[in-house]
């Protein structure tokens, strides 16, 4: 049995992972931490988690937290990196659901992040955590970096693709769509119902904080520099990313087939069958990413969809995936989840 800690159990993110983690059959959840919120039940904030816990929330404290077998920092950025050497060196294993370790460049992190990165000599270590890329890495880190939403849905829609060196790989495109949990538990008026609902924008269209690492990812892929254009928009629903990938084609090739074989043994990628519309419904509350491919008109530009939810594959649920992987058990423990409809 694993003993498990939350750092900042309080968001969208937290409550996600929280879900999971209580009904998971190898873990045992030791401690969940808030300032904010220290010294109340967490079934107060969180009333869906009623029976399932009795955990109160507590400061955040690296002596105790030293106690569990690995802790999941649920924070906003620039948290994880000032308590994490502190538990590695005393052997605990940790995966931040935050940027703190996902772009190797301190530099390029310190431009889109604003703040002076606390601990560079951590980033060389860090492994990405996207498990249909990095799966044997991970198995042995003390650190993973859980990937972002938009980056999760983007890499594994132009993965296959990028892999076997397919595509005009200088003028990518991603046209990302998600949810208002995207942006977080905070109070914004750009979330707010009467702003968001009935309403579609685009948004961060100059650069958006995800763009650099969706680019280091399909860099390293592609042994080169990519360019990629990313524009992400703000739909008026609660959960989902869909992301709508174009491209040019460098040669013919069976997409299908192609997609197909590269996600044959991914428990959480489900190739949808030709022809088929994927759904952000369809993901709500699972931990899968699904993918369609299409040569429109039989020409030279592919269009690749991929929908997640972002708070499952998107975050807590790829950070579960990947404690499983950490300490060897089976992939998908506490994952097979059952997506909600309607």
């Amino acid at each position: 049995m694993l003993s498990v800690g939350v750092v900042g159990g309080t968001g969208y993110t937290g409550v996600e992972l929280l879900r999971l983690l209580v009904l998971h059959p190898d873990v045992s959840l030791k401690m969940v931490t808030s300032r904010s919120a220290n010294g109340s039940a967490v079934v107060d904030m969180f009333p869906n988690l009623r029976g399932f816990t009795d955990m109160v929330f507590t400061l955040p404290d690296s002596h105790a937290l030293a106690q569990c077998d690995v802790v999941f920092f649920a924070t906003p950025n620039g948290t994880a990196m000032k308590m994490a050497p502190d538990l590695l060196a005393q052997g605990v294993r940790v995966i931040d659901l935050a940027a703190d370790f996902r772009l190797r460049d301190a530099t390029v992190w310190e431009k889109w992040y604003g703040i002076e990165h606390a601990c560079k000599e951590l980033l060389a270590e860090a492994v990405y955590g996207l498990p249909e890329l990095n799966r044997e890495l991970i198995a042995n880190a003390r650190l993973v970096a859980n990937p972002g939403c938009y980056p999760t849905a983007v890499t594994l829609g132009f993965l296959p693709l990028i892999e076997q060196g397919l595509l005009d790989d200088q003028h990518l495109i991603a046209d990302a769509k998600s949810g208002v949990s995207g942006a977080g538990r905070g109070a914004s008026v750009a979330t707010l119902q009467a702003e968001s609902a009935e309403n579609f924008k685009p948004y961060a269209v100059d650069g958006h904080r995800h763009l650099p690492e969706i680019q280091q990812t399909l860099s390293t892929l592609a042994c080169h520099q990519v360019s990629l254009t990313f524009v992400p928009h703000l739909l008026p629903m609660i959960r989902g990313i869909e992301a709508s990938l174009y491209a040019s084609l460098k040669t013919t090739v069976d997409l299908q087939n192609l997609y197909e074989q590269r996600y044959a043994d991914e428990y959480f990628v489900d190739i949808l069958p030709a022809g088929t519309m994927p759904e952000t419904r369809t993901v709500k509350g699972a931990n899968s990413c699904r993918i369609a491919v299409f040569r429109p008109q039989g020409g030279d530009t592919v269009v690749v969809s991929s929908v997640i939810d972002n708070l499952v594959k998107g975050a807590a649920g790829q950070a579960v995936q990947n404690m499983n992987i950490m300490f060897n058990l089976p992939e998908s423990q506490g994952l097979n989840q059952v997506a909600l409809l309607p």
